[in-house]
């Protein structure tokens, strides 16, 4: 993902990164079925938008359905720009989404067409170009530095639809071709946590250290608000079963550097972390803890043929409900929300399947707790009454969601006793810094 700091905003049961069931746009709602909203548009109608993309994701779900409902979509092109390649976790997740739905709508290997490294500057740009020359209808792209020259390309090939993954900008740029898309990965990420939170209770029953030293360690890539917003998650989730758990974030500057990312690993367990997670791409995390003895909890993928000793689960983002959605529209000449949010509804934020070789015992049956929970509403994330900051708890907050040039909070985000992530924007901007997580350096 990838991703951003302040304003910018930063999981197979899951994804599960802020902000929950709903796709905020303010220029288009993140239903299916819905037309083009007001900048101002309301919370609630987000929700409901959400809600109705979200049956939407479902009866695409199948491999057959999203083919048969009487859509053609001989006529489609498709186009995929991804940061990295298969060796990296985080685009082989996108990676493996594309060939998903190009097999669930039967298009033909002519009608995909996937382009590997493309790095975040102007060779986005000129990829993008070459897709819609190419006769792609709708170009996708994963990364967050990938935004601004999607957006060139889509000013530029005004009949081509441009779906970003994580980005900011389409619901303030105006652009009826140029979408944004994320999930609230938030929600995984909290799960992921849960199962954190069990691990440390189990290895203080076995004696191996005592309450005040369950501390986890965690491999951020920068300090964007995408980040944030994922740890802290994470942490929320642990605490919330391990209550004396605290939490140490290095940052590495980098989202894809395995050497960097070992090494961080290795500070942090040296340190005296007891459990490692991350919001990095590459193995060195992973592989640093099956070498150590430390549980880990990886992101956007499963580790567990590598680390079988340590490798808990992963929570992650199933972009195929999204590339369904936007390429059905697209087909049947629908309008595509300026920002969707998926969700567990629509079977966006997914885990990995469980390590019961390492997990605690208990965790599946506490984290199928939890999921209703958060399914219900019965249960928030970012609930204010569970974290504080500076010592206290907080009943408002001004976030930065238009993202503009200043960084400037702009939309209160916290009612009804929780801080609303995702809901007037998809990508997250949750950039609070909460008690209970120390930071050990900064990377912007």
């Amino acid at each position: 993902m990838k991703k951003f700091w302040s304003a910018l905003l930063a999981a197979a049961m899951t994804v599960s990164l802020a902000a929950a069931g709903n796709a905020a746009a303010a220029s288009t709602t993140a239903a299916e079925t819905t037309a083009a909203a007001e900048t101002t548009a309301a919370a609630a109608d987000t929700t409901a938008a959400a809600s109705e993309s979200a049956g939407a994701a479902k009866s695409a779900a199948s491999s057959e359905t999203a083919a048969t409902d009487g859509v053609d979509y001989s006529n489609m092109k498709v186009g995929f720009i991804f940061l990295h390649d298969e060796n990296s976790t985080y685009d082989l997740n996108f990676i493996n989404a594309a060939k998903q739905v190009q097999k669930d709508l039967g298009l033909s290997d002519d009608q995909v067409v996937l382009k590997t490294n493309v790095p975040e500057g102007q060779e986005c740009y000129d990829a993008a170009a070459e897709l819609a020359d190419s006769g792609c209808n709708i170009v996708f792209a994963d990364s967050f530095g990938h935004e601004d020259f999607m957006i060139q390309a889509a000013q530029e090939f005004p009949d081509v639809q441009f779906c970003h993954a994580t980005g900011t900008k389409a619901h303030t740029q105006g652009l009826s071709n140029y979408h944004n898309g994320f999930a609230a990965i938030y929600e995984g990420r909290y799960l992921a946590g849960v199962a954190a939170g069990m691990k440390l209770n189990e290895m203080i029953a076995n004696g191996d250290f005592s309450e005040d030293e369950a501390k986890i360690g965690y491999v951020g890539a920068y300090t964007y608000a995408e980040v944030i917003s994922g740890y802290t998650s994470f942490f929320l989730g642990a605490r919330s079963v391990c209550p004396s758990a605290t939490m140490e974030v290095t940052f590495t500057g980098s989202w894809y550097d395995e050497t960097a990312e070992k090494e961080a690993a290795n500070k942090l367990i040296n340190d005296g972390c007891k459990l490692i997670s991350q919001h990095a791409d590459s193995m060195g995390a992973p592989t640093a803890c099956e070498a150590a003895g430390v549980p880990d909890v990886s992101y956007n993928g499963s580790t567990k043929d590598a680390c079988p000793n340590t490798y808990i689960i992963s929570s992650r983002i199933d972009w195929a409900p999204y590339y369904k959605y936007a390429i059905t529209c697209a087909a049947t000449g629908k309008e595509i929300a300026a920002d969707w949010t998926g969700t567990l509804a629509t079977g966006s934020v997914q885990l990995t399947e469980l390590n019961e070789n390492a997990a605690a015992k208990g965790t599946a049956d506490k984290i199928a707790e939890v999921q209703k929970q958060l399914e219900d509403g019965s249960l928030h994330v970012f609930d204010t009454s569970t974290f504080t900051v500076d010592g206290k708890n907080l009943d408002s907050y001004q976030a930065d969601v238009d993202t503009d040039a200043d960084y400037t909070p702009d939309t209160e985000v916290i009612s009804d006793g929780y801080f609303h992530e995702s809901e007037y924007r998809s990508a997250p901007y949750f950039d609070l810094k909460i008690d209970g997580i120390t930071l050990l350096d900064t990377a912007t």
